[in-house]
C-alpha cells in the first residue's frame, strides 16, 4: 500500500510539473489517503502484535 501511495505521489509531481493541475491534485489526494490508511494499518498491526506478546520485529 505504501508503494501505491508513492506511485501516486510521483504521478502528482510529474503531472504538476507538466501543468496538469487537475490530475496532480487528484493524484496527490489519492496518495495522501493511501498513506493515511497505511499508517493506520501499521499502528493496528503493531498494537495487535504487542497484545499477543510478540516482539515488534
Amino acid at each position: 500500500m505504501l508503494g501505491w501511495a508513492l506511485t501516486f505521489l510521483v504521478l502528482a509531481l510529474v503531472a504538476g510539473l507538466l501543468g496538469f493541475s487537475g490530475l496532480a491534485g487528484a493524484s496527490a489526494n489519492i496518495a495522501w489517503v493511501l498513506f493515511v490508511v497505511f499508517l493506520v494499518l501499521m499502528v493496528v498491526s503493531a498494537v495487535a502484535r504487542a497484545l499477543r506478546g510478540q516482539s515488534p520485529a
